[in-house]
């Protein structure tokens, strides 16, 4: 059974710094592009930030800047570093695994992990 799970969250303020977590069990790791989404209260669910097999990395504009997404295969993580954290970026975070083989997909999401900022 795969299982993401995130850890890391939790309550900063203005201007902090949180990095997030995400243990995935799943096998051939290296080869799933991985991403972090959020969703606040009353929105849609959104991209944060990707990185592929590979380590490119892209953002989305209101993160760039200021959180990096990274990846450390041999432990099968995968994280986020968010600094110059502000009230907005408040929201569940979750992580998310997808790959595609000879036009299967697969497409995994973590449980979420609050984070909060406010002074």
């Amino acid at each position: 059974q795969v299982q993401l799970v995130e850890s890391g969250g939790g309550l900063v303020q203005p201007g902090g710094s949180l990095r997030l977590s995400c243990a995935a069990s799943l096998s051939a790791f290296s080869i799933y592009a991985m991403g972090w989404f959020r969703q606040a209260p009353g929105k849609q669910r959104e991209l944060v930030a990707t990185i592929t097999s590979s380590g490119s990395t892209d953002y989305a504009d209101s993160v760039k800047g200021r959180f990096t997404i990274s990846r450390d295969n041999p432990k099968n993580t995968v994280y986020l570093q968010m600094n110059s954290l502000k009230p907005e970026d408040t929201a569940v975070y979750y992580c998310n695994a997808d790959r595609l083989v000879a036009g299967i997909r697969s497409n995994y999401w973590g449980q979420g992990t609050q984070v909060t900022v406010s002074s």
